[in-house]
């Protein structure tokens, strides 16, 4: 992993003995997800041998970067409580967005306006 970046579960990312069924449907769907991108900066790392790779595999391992800190920070919302609340206007985000993308932060909408 480049620049000394870890993403290891820490404690505060641990099962709770007594979470609810949602909460652990949640969590596995985000730990998939933090498996699948630290693999993905793992062949990126291996395919970055040479310095004309770097401006191609620099941006993307910025990007898988990004996406793990946001997983990272789902984590934290699910331990919260808060996970799957819209960061922008408190309402639910849809279950079919959570889903797809188990670290979202905002609902469509607010996504489109957040940019």
């Amino acid at each position: 992993m480049a620049e000394g970046t870890t993403f290891a579960m820490s404690p505060e990312t641990s099962r709770p003995a007594a979470e609810p069924a949602g909460a652990q449907d949640a969590r596995q769907r985000l730990e998939d997800e933090r498996d699948t991108r630290l693999a993905q900066l793992r062949a990126l790392d291996s395919a970055a041998d040479g310095a004309d790779a770097d401006h191609l595999v620099g941006p993307q391992r910025s990007a898988v970067q990004r996406a793990l800190q946001d997983i990272e920070a789902a984590f934290t919302r699910l331990d919260s409580g808060t996970y799957g609340t819209c960061q922008g206007c408190a309402a639910p985000i849809p279950a079919a967005r959570l889903d797809i993308l188990p670290h979202a932060r905002y609902c469509v909408p607010c996504q489109q306006r957040a940019g």
